[in-house]
């Protein structure tokens, strides 16, 4: 069975479109919420969903998504939770949905089992921010045989890494937009025509660019770069805001992105 996101990319760019890729950490406010929010994203325009695994200690997280990792870990949010709602979901949704996790709690819930769930729930890939591209044999055996994407990074400090990690890559290769933790940004300072040059001349697969996006003009910017934007932060704000009653300000706000890209 060809991978979800795949599917998802060949028919965006059969129809001229970008990829819109929205993040949500599962468990934030509660796990019912976050299927509210992942359904109401898809219902929007959203493309491909990131469910982001509340750990203790989200090294690549900036505040907002620190925050939200708290919440989560208070309201007892736990690995088997978030496959139980990934199960549901697949009743209602068959679009592409990634977790977002960090590599402690691969390893700590077991590297060849949670693979395992990974495929009977049908995730489509996982983001490990926290290991590194030459580390990638810790799982990627048992993501292969899963089925599931191991989606890597790739930064501009990435230098002469670029190469490699574009050309290895599967699903889309994540494209950080800048140095430093995830969070909305007003500007940046990085040479994205450097950076994309470089990116587009040995990866394989699309590329979609993360950290940072707050809103639909910065979304609509970056898009010329590549296939997608991811956007995270600006979703996990208007949940802090909203608790349960945010699935609908969320989805206006991912329409808000969907309508940018399209124009």
């Amino acid at each position: 069975m060809k991978n979800r996101i795949d599917s998802c990319f060949e028919e965006l760019k059969a129809q001229g479109r970008k990829a819109l890729v929205t993040f949500v950490t599962a468990g934030d406010p509660d796990m019912e919420t976050t299927g509210k929010l992942v359904l109401s994203m898809f219902e929007n325009g959203a493309d491909i969903i990131e469910l982001g695994v509340p750990f203790s200690d989200p090294i690549a997280e900036g505040p907002t998504i620190q925050k939200a990792s708290l919440r989560s870990l208070k309201n007892g949010t736990t690995l088997d939770m978030i496959f139980r709602l990934v199960k549901d979901l697949r009743t209602k949704t068959d679009k592409p949905l990634i977790l977002m996790m960090y590599l402690n709690t691969i390893f700590k819930y077991g590297t060849e089992k949670f693979f395992g769930l990974c495929k009977e729930c049908q995730i489509d890939g996982v983001i490990v921010p926290d290991m590194p591209f030459e580390e990638r044999d810790e799982i990627l055996e048992y993501a292969e045989k899963a089925g599931v994407y191991n989606i890597n990074l790739v930064a501009p400090t990435s230098k002469g890494r670029i190469k490699s990690i574009a050309a290895e890559s599967k699903g889309f290769l994540y494209c950080v937009s800048s140095t430093g933790v995830t969070g909305t940004r007003s500007s940046f300072t990085t040479d994205f025509d450097s950076f994309f040059e470089e990116v587009g001349n040995n990866v394989k697969c699309p590329a979609c660019v993360g950290f940072g996006i707050s809103g639909p003009k910065q979304a609509a910017e970056m898009s010329r770069y590549c296939q997608g934007v991811i956007v995270g932060s600006a979703v996990v704000d208007i949940v802090a805001g909203n608790g349960r009653d945010s699935a609908q300000k969320v989805g206006e706000f991912v329409r808000s992105l969907r309508e940018a890209l399209d124009k």
